[in-house]
């Protein structure tokens, strides 16, 4: 497969994302649709706008966060996450979007991105307002949201990944 023109990515989960970055850093970015029609609906149209002209593969590539369960969270509440999280990863599979799974320790480490200081009482918040920064700095032009911060910040990831600045 060539280099790919589009660079997804997902941040799984109800206040999660997508987003799609090209090369030179434009692209669309959107809170998790409430539905899962919209979010096939969105990684359909993906797919077709950036679909190589031989209609044999995709220029476009996808990374999207590994997760696993953390203890605390209810079974029920797992049980759906998980259940979205492979909807996920099934329409990238429909819509033939390769992707890869990464962990949120690789993709922050990979942008220099501090791990949470827990020790130094840095809270959660705290911590997902600086993932926000750190997207606004890498995309000035783009309305970053907590919902969209993650989703951007995978995308420039998969991005820097595939043109092997990493």
């Amino acid at each position: 497969m060539s280099r790919p023109h589009m660079y997804l990515g997902v941040d799984p989960g109800m206040s999660g994302g997508m987003a799609a970055v090209t090369a030179d850093g434009t692209g669309a970015y959107v809170s998790m649709p409430a539905t899962e029609r919209d979010v096939w609906e969105w990684f359909r149209q993906l797919a077709y706008e950036h679909a190589h002209p031989s209609g044999l593969a995709t220029t476009t590539f996808a990374v999207i966060e590994k997760v696993h369960a953390m203890p605390g969270n209810g079974v029920s509440g797992m049980f759906k996450f998980g259940q979205s999280y492979g909807f996920l990863r099934a329409c990238l599979i429909a819509a033939g979007i390769p992707f890869e799974e990464v962990t949120s320790q690789r993709w922050q480490k990979a942008l220099n991105i501090t791990p949470r200081d827990k020790r130094g009482g840095e809270t959660s918040t705290q911590f997902k307002n600086r993932l926000k920064a750190r997207a606004q700095q890498l995309f000035p032009n783009a309305k970053v949201t907590l919902a969209t911060a993650d989703a951007l910040l995978l995308a420039e990831f998969c991005r820097r990944k595939c043109e092997g600045k990493l």
